[in-house]
């Protein structure tokens, strides 16, 4: 069963097609795309989820446990390994 896909414009004037209620523009998304840091080995979901969280370090990221993250609307657990990796690299990890 495929869900159907509804015109949308963004703010900018970007015209788009999705199937569910999220805003996202994936024109927005290329355009904001970070060249660097973590947010930018991540998707645009995951990557907006965190930022509409403030969460924009990976400090801020290890304050939070893996279930915490999870609750978090436009992150689900593929997001989680390139998480964990990206903390580990800089000898964090998620709250216990």
């Amino acid at each position: 069963m495929t869900s159907e896909k509804t015109l949308k414009v963004c703010e900018k004037g970007h015209t788009y097609y999705k199937s569910s209620d999220c805003p996202s523009c994936p024109t927005c998304d290329k355009e904001s795309k970070p060249n660097s840091g973590f947010l930018s080995k991540l998707s645009s979901p995951a990557r907006n989820a965190l930022l509409h969280e403030g969460i924009d370090t990976l400090q801020k990221l290890s304050t939070y446990t893996e279930k915490e993250i999870l609750r978090i609307h436009g992150i689900g657990p593929a997001s989680l390994p390139t998480m964990r990796t990206l903390l580990e690299e800089e000898r964090l990890s998620f709250k216990k």
